[in-house]
């Protein structure tokens, strides 16, 4: 069962979890990171790694919410190292991802095997508010008097069995569920997968013209592409590989493959539902601030978005990030440059 069996690599897909693990360590979306080149000393006789960005191009400081829109592999690297690759494979692990995967930096660009079921669940639990969600095949099992038998929701419904329901007690389901992600931090991670879908490697899903969020993911040589996207209630995972892996063909991605499926399937999928938007949890700090820079916007900006700030954290999306540093958990100005590795 090529869902729940065939273990591939992400790619780009698993970006989300690197940038996620940084917002719960106190970073904002509007951090900025350096896109430049990066070589690390893989020690004797292994030579040096340099990853490099899809279009081969470095665009200099740019926010970590549009290198996740834009998916660009040298900023992830950087902020992988910073926050610690370690913190990155302990979320994999939480979320249900990878118990195993090896602590390198190439982790975080997704050359950690998972399956398609598993990461299609860890998305599903950042539209869920941070829930944990344990998929299953089968929902419920009754036998011919209605008598249920078997159910996987183990959750626990007051007021629901009595003899006579009071139509005055509405029933009350309580949500038993581990809170394994903050639902602040999963909704920024919402945020930045809608703007993927709006202006970024998934922007081909965007003409269903309704509210919906995605992440396109690429291996090397396109042996392996995905797109996992979702709506408010309704998560889609796609891959596409052979099974023994080898390429799909020249500059073939998860945007020119994987999503176009997504798109055609949740076109016919929404095609009668009334979608609502993704639910945004009351102590999110939305804040009007310039897409470019992360900053308050400007009569010379050109896109202003609302951006979504764990509480505390709102104070850098001004324009004078030094007048702020005491406040910020994050260090000079801001900006993760890295030195030394360029």
């Amino acid at each position: 069962n090529r869902a729940t069996q065939a273990f591939r690599q992400p790619g780009s897909a698993f970006k989300p979890f690197v940038y996620l693990t940084a917002l719960e360590k106190g970073y904002p979306p509007n951090l900025k990171i350096l896109d430049a080149p990066f070589v690390i000393d893989q020690g004797a006789d292994l030579g040096k790694w340099n990853p490099a960005n899809y279009t081969k191009k470095f665009y200099g400081l740019s926010t970590m919410r549009l290198g996740l829109e834009q998916s660009r592999n040298l900023m992830t690297v950087r902020l992988a190292q910073m926050i610690g690759i370690d913190s990155i494979v302990n979320q994999a692990k939480k979320l249900g991802i990878n118990n195993n995967f090896p602590g390198v930096l190439s982790m975080a660009l997704g050359a950690g095997e998972t399956t398609l079921l598993k990461l299609t669940t860890a998305y599903a639990m950042m539209v869920n508010g941070g829930k944990k969600i344990k998929p299953s095949m089968i929902d419920r099992v009754q036998n011919r008097n209605g008598k249920t038998l078997l159910k996987h929701d183990n959750r626990v419904c007051l007021y629901c069995i009595q003899p006579e329901l009071d139509s005055t007690l509405e029933p009350k389901i309580v949500d038993n569920r581990d809170q394994l992600v903050d639902p602040v931090n999963a909704y920024q991670i919402v945020s930045m997968l809608h703007g993927a879908v709006l202006r970024g490697t998934g922007k081909k899903v965007s003409v269903i013209k309704k509210p919906l969020a995605g992440k396109t993911g690429t291996t090397n040589d396109s042996k392996d592409t995905w797109f996992i996207g979702f709506s408010s209630d309704l998560v889609v995972g796609i891959f596409v590989g052979f099974d023994i892996p080898k390429t799909l063909g020249p500059r073939e991605t998860g945007a020119s493959v994987a999503s176009p499926i997504f798109r055609d399937f949740m076109q016919l999928a929404l095609h009668k539902i009334e979608t609502t938007p993704f639910r945004i949890p009351s102590r999110t700090k939305l804040i009007k601030v310039d897409l470019k820079t992360g900053e308050s916007p400007t009569k010379n900006s050109k896109k202003v978005i609302l951006e979504a700030f764990y509480p505390g954290t709102e104070h850098t999306a001004i324009g004078n990030f030094k007048s702020n540093q005491k406040k910020s958990k994050i260090h000079s100005d801001n900006i993760i440059g890295l030195g030394g590795l360029y």
